[in-house]
């Protein structure tokens, strides 16, 4: 048996290693994976990790907790991450919270825990808690936080964070005082009274801070008795890795912050410094009874448990099917719901596996519009001699019949079933983005789904199968997969559309005189046989036309584009452009926005068909630009709108010829930290501003920089930042030419900012730069590093940790005007083309 254990280990370590590629298949578990679940089976602990972003969870912490301890096992994260920068693409904002949601999802499925989230929006860094909860609605957000203690019922609390500011970041000490908060009020009946009706109070039994020796201000070593300990270097045997190694994997899932990380081993001591609820004496874990004990009529369930884990066989679990059972009836007649619910799931799953009952629904399409005929194929089979009949299935609201059809060995069912799909199912629009929310907070009202990870599937199925006289419910995912010629089958989430979509080409348009601009709409069809017109809705004395325009569409998928002439009025003006088509007497004003990542399952939604539109008064300089990437951005799009022809360049294009061709280089967020060949690049992009070019670098991070000095003169990046949008900006050089030319540069040009004004502000530079502006957040002192500019030989250098990267491509017509003054610097004609 140990031999057989080793082997299923070795197994089991690919399927953890391609949780990347597999993400969207159903999971088929091997005899090590139950071998772990059947030693769950008999734990009724629960621990539940708080923290505000995804990355900030103690993956290693959480990976003992859930396959050591065997405890069940949760990260609540207050925020999607929604705020923060990405290194594997150009979405920002809710599409970043798309990603990292599902990121967390993949970590989870790594280490083996659950997740949860708030309704709060990760709006950007904050500096203090005060700062989060004007933004925050605190009272919502801690009621979310109560909702999961009651629903989930920890025993043990654990925040990542104190609640003293030592975390540095503003969501950071917010969530850790949320959690205390809710720690206090979740055991109080009077506390959100319509939650403790429906979940019932639940009082945690302690409460702890994961601290560090080296972080927070370190350990107190003046008083070591407030701190437990627990070694979680431990190695299991089951799994074949370490908790790091299987830590630094689920880690490894956050790839859109670049947090990929190598597994260790040994010993690796963590503190925890307990904040709530009653001291243990011993392990932190004390006193809290974690057996079948807790639950009246648990020892019945109990003793079947503990005779299949006592017989199971690697070679042949079916051995212990009928102990399953036979504890899965007992724990039928228990009165604890919540513990009957979670052990019951538990145990269908063990026995599934144990059958290597493969139970399948398949449609012929991935997406689908409500009206639309679906063909479905049904697989079940059962891979062992016992006696399994297929006693029904039922798919969503399309069907459900009875069947009693007996799944002989090896032998598998198959049916095939065709449906029109009703009108009344919701699109596949990730659900706190249906509704319109704040810039702190997103708007979910439906109780059933709030602080839930992702949408339920779009359609389920039920197989349910009888065994040894017990009936057995699978939910099933209806799923769509193909073969793949290179990665083989491929499975793909199931998405409801609307029937017809319209994606305008770009995110802004910037009118920078009194003339037309051409905006081009992509329609799409979401199913086939559309036909009907599209207009746009613009603001007020704005013009377009012509007022509608005819679309036919015969095939699913076909696509037709459409041009509008958009005319803005005579003075400065911003606003929404909608496109809306009219199909049978209904409007749709829905676009179409897929993301596609290996480590992640295909994300769909359907964000309103719109785009802002800005008139400024712009002049410019210069016209030939290159664009050095970096972690990713939209910046490329945003130029080209204000009549910039822009090379977004590779690392091979970076030659002292090409660079001669410039009118400015700019180099993108983080690209000294993302992009390794900068340090072979820095030698030719000096020699490019000596030579009379203009260099624009945008903020990177202290850490992990590709060169010592970023530019011609030496300056210190450090963490400065002002991060409210409406902090004052003050001109330092009124006279300088990138305040001047060619656009008069005023106070109004830094209104209507979003999400933050700058970060990574420099704190220290040579003399040769000259600090344009100032700023800083209430009650700090004043932040001058900003934006530097150097003048080096012939041309010109600056370096800017404003922010660009948001402002631009969210149609902020000050930064429009002063990135452009930027761009002129040292570029002497006033009409727009290249001084080469």
């Amino acid at each position: 048996m140990n031999r057989l254990i080793r082997v299923v280990v070795l197994l089991l370590s690919f399927v953890i290693t391609n949780n990347n590629i597999k993400a969207q298949a159903p999971k088929k578990h091997n005899s090590a994976e139950i071998l772990l679940m059947l030693k769950k089976l008999n734990v009724l602990g629960t621990a539940l990790y708080v923290a505000a972003h995804p990355d900030d969870e103690n993956t290693t912490f959480i990976a003992y907790l859930a396959n050591e301890k065997l405890y069940n096992t949760a990260y609540l994260s207050a925020t999607r991450g929604d705020g923060g920068q990405n290194l594997v693409g150009p979405q920002i904002r809710e599409l970043l919270g798309v990603i990292r949601t599902q990121e967390l999802l993949a970590a989870r499925r790594t280490d083996g825990g659950q997740q949860f989230f708030s309704r709060a929006n990760d709006f950007g860094y904050s500096k203090n808690p005060d700062e989060t909860f004007n933004i925050w609605d605190k009272e919502v957000v801690l009621e979310d936080f109560v909702r999961a203690y009651r629903k989930f019922k920890p025993d043990v609390i654990i925040t990542r964070f104190p609640g003293d500011g030592r975390g540095r970041h503003g969501h950071h000490t917010a969530s850790a005082i949320l959690a205390k908060e809710a720690f206090e009020k979740s055991g109080d009946a009077n506390a959100f009274p319509e939650l403790a009706e429906k979940y019932g109070v639940w009082q945690p039994k302690r409460m702890f801070f994961n601290t560090h020796p080296y972080y927070f201000g370190g350990l107190d070593k003046s008083d070591t008795t407030r701190y437990f300990s627990e070694d979680l270097g431990k190695y299991n045997p089951i799994l074949g890795k370490s908790y790091q190694e299987i830590s630094a994997l689920s880690r490894s899932m956050h790839k859109s912050q670049g947090f990929g990380s190598t597994g260790s081993r040994g010993s690796l001591v963590e503190y925890f410094e307990l904040t709530a609820g009653d001291k243990p004496k011993g392990n932190m874990f004390e006193g809290i009874d974690a057996s079948w004990d807790r639950v009246d009529g648990g020892n019945e369930v109990a003793k079947h448990i503990q005779n299949a884990t006592f017989n199971f066989n690697a070679e042949n679990p079916t051995l212990i099917v009928k102990d399953l059972c036979l504890a899965y009836e007992a724990l039928g007649k228990i009165k604890n719901e919540h513990w009957k619910k979670i052990k019951q799931e538990e145990i269908r799953t063990v026995i599934k596996a144990c059958l290597g009952l493969f139970l399948e629904v398949k449609a012929n399409d991935y997406a689908f519009s409500t009206g639309d005929s679906i063909s479905l194929s049904i697989e079940a089979i059962n891979r062992t001699n016992i006696k399994v009949s297929l006693s029904s299935i039922s798919i969503g609201q399309l069907d459900s019949y009875t069947l009693n059809q007996d799944l002989t060995y090896n032998s598998p069912f198959n049916s095939d079933k065709n449906y029109v799909l009703p009108n009344d199912l919701e699109y596949s629009q990730p659900y706190w983005l249906r509704k319109e929310g704040s810039l702190g907070m997103y708007t979910v009202d439906d109780e059933e789904i709030i602080g839930t990870p992702e949408n339920q599937p779009a359609l389920n199925s039920v197989f349910t199968v009888s065994l040894y006289g017990v009936d057995l419910d699978y939910k099933i995912p209806v799923i769509y997969k193909k073969n793949d010629p290179v990665n083989g089958e491929m499975y793909r989430p199931l998405e409801i559309t609307p029937p017809v979509f319209s994606n305008i080409s770009e995110k802004v348009y910037v009118f920078g005189s009194g003339s037309s601009k051409v905006v081009r709409v992509n329609v799409k069809a979401g199913k086939a046989n559309i036909s009907g017109s599209i207009g746009l809705q613009v603001p007020k004395g704005w013009k377009y036309s012509p007022e509608r325009i005819d679309f036919d569409l015969r095939l699913k998928g076909q696509e037709q584009t459409v041009a509008f002439d958009v005319t803005p009025p005579k003075g400065q003006s911003e606003g929404i452009v909608v496109a809306i088509a009219k199909v049978g007497g209904r409007s749709y004003d829905r676009s179409l926005v897929r993301i596609e990542y290996d480590h992640i399952p295909t994300q769909t939604l359907f964000p309103k068909a719109s785009a802002n539109v800005v008139k400024i008064d712009l002049k410019r300089k210069g016209q030939n630009v290159g664009y050095l990437m970096g972690a990713g951005d939209e910046i490329p799009a945003s130029l080209r709108q204000i009549g910039y022809d822009v090379w977004e360049m590779d690392d091979e294009d970076v030659t002292a010829q090409n660079l001669s061709e410039l009118d400015a280089l700019i180099v993108g967020v983080r690209a000294y930290n993302t992009r390794d060949r900068m340090k072979f690049h820095q030698e030719k992009l000096m020699e490019y501003v000596k030579n009379g070019g203009t260099m624009i670098v945008q903020y990177n991070t202290n850490r992990g920089l590709k060169v010592e000095d970023l530019g011609p003169y030496p300056f210190t990046v450090s963490r400065d930042r002002v991060t409210v949008e409406e902090a004052e900006v003050r001109i330092i050089d009124s006279k300088h030419p990138v305040m001047n030319s060619p656009n008069k540069i005023t106070d109004k040009d830094f209104e209507g900012w979003v999400q933050e004004r700058g970060l990574y502000f420099p704190n220290e530079w040579d003399a040769n730069y000259q600090a344009i502006l100032s700023s800083n957040d209430p009650g700090e002192e004043a932040r001058d590093g900003g934006l530097l500019v150097a003048q080096y030989g012939k041309g010109f250098y600056i370096y800017s940790g404003y922010s660009w990267f948001r402002e631009l491509p969210a149609g902020v017509a000050g930064a429009y005007r002063i990135f452009t003054n930027l761009i002129s610097l040292g570029n002497e004609d006033n009409a727009p083309q290249s001084k080469k």
